[in-house]
């Protein structure tokens, strides 16, 4: 039997620097630690490069990055590997990547999910414990840190290609866990997209899909035998006045028997809320915590409910959306949130001419190869 425990997003900012820089993993993980270190297999998502200096790439959204030092603490917490396949771990570009990978064979951690270019990326780490062989396949939504055929990178999700991996390395492991870092931010249910390419995994052979990137705990769900996480929440991620959501999450606890079906365990807890780093909750929090989770998983088997709470979701986005993809300025984002002229801002037909070039494949491959190529100008 194969203990494997497995953690959410890490970024060690803010107050929980320090920590991490010192080593300090009774600080980091306080009562939490010894699920780490008593299991056979632990994993976690490094959620920003491990830097020498500052190379920031030019994208959308924030940029991430620690000093190398800060792999002390994943070291002495005893973290067996570490998932790499995320939006922000090209942030500071190939040098910060290198530089991570580098960090953690120091360190005498394993990586999975980014590489020096896409094959290398791909690959599925294979650990063989007692008389089981774990494979872990990491993958990640196409933002600003995909690896290419002969650049640094994180392994992008594309279903051809994880049919293709799956299959042909089958014989070399006993049991699949798929890493997936996507979905929507703040979001604690899957879209009809997400649970759709989920159950897409376990038939093709994953036998436990986590999905992490949320940033706050979500659901699950068994299907064919397989296990689902819908958002594990955030591990160690030091941000002020986030909702309740953000300082929660749960280890995943998989028990793999060497001749049946393997077992699932939550492990609540709460992070860089009143203290520093991560500890369990206590019982009466953990009740309400895992009630809630128990009604998030009942409800998402009606696939009618997954497409009613999107839509609800997307009509709160719509705003933010449409600005988004218009490049409208400071002004007019402004005159939009304010409900003012926002039909004026649009025409029926660009809004038509913008859905047919997202929608269809072939216009929207078109649209990825300008923009991956800076021909824009």
């Amino acid at each position: 039997m194969v203990s494997v425990i497995i953690g959410g997003d890490i970024c060690p900012k803010g107050k929980n620097l320090a920590l991490f820089k010192a080593g300090d993993a009774e600080g980091i993980f306080n009562d939490l630690l010894c699920e780490f270190r008593n299991a056979d297999l632990s994993i976690v998502n490094l959620e920003c490069p491990l830097i020498s200096k500052e190379s920031p790439i030019f994208k959308d959204g924030p940029i991430l990055g620690v000093e190398s030092k800060c792999v002390n603490g994943l070291e002495k917490a005893g973290i067996d590997v570490v998932n790499l396949a995320n939006n922000h771990i090209l942030d500071h570009g190939t040098d910060g990547l290198m530089h991570t990978l580098e960090s953690c064979t120091n360190a005498g951690i394993s990586t999975v999910g980014a590489g020096k270019n896409l094959k290398d990326a791909s690959k599925i780490a294979v650990l063989n414990l007692k008389k089981t062989k774990i494979g872990i396949l990491a993958v990640t939504e196409h933002e600003f840190s995909i690896a290419k055929s002969n650049s640094y990178g994180a392994n992008p999700y594309d279903a051809t290609d994880f049919v293709r991996n799956v299959k042909q390395h089958r014989e070399s492991f006993d049991y699949l866990v798929v890493i997936f870092h996507g979905g929507a931010e703040h979001y604690a249910y899957p879209s009809p997209r997400l649970k759709n390419t989920c159950h897409f995994m376990v038939e093709i052979g994953a036998d436990a899909v986590i999905v992490q990137h949320s940033h706050c705990p979500g659901c699950y769900e068994k299907y064919r035998g397989s296990h689902i996480i819908y958002g594990q929440g955030n591990l160690i991620f030091d941000v002020p006045n986030k909702d309740r959501g953000f300082y929660e999450g749960f280890l995943v606890k998989l028990i793999i028997p060497d001749n049946s079906e393997s077992i699932i365990e939550f492990l609540p807890y709460t992070q860089s809320l009143d203290s520093t780093g991560a500890k369990k909750m206590d019982l009466q929090a953990e009740k309400v915590f895992l009630n809630e989770f128990k009604d998030r998983s009942l409800a998402i088997e009606d696939d009618s409910f997954v497409e009613e709470q999107w839509l609800r979701y997307c009509r709160s986005k719509r705003k933010a959306y449409l600005y988004k993809i218009f490049g409208h300025n400071y002004f007019f984002k402004k005159l939009i949130r304010m409900n003012i002229f926002l039909k004026y801002l649009t025409t029926k037909n660009s809004i038509l001419r913008l859905q047919n070039t997202i929608r269809c494949e072939s216009h929207r491959e078109v649209l990825e190869t300008i923009f991956d190529n800076k021909m824009y100008y």
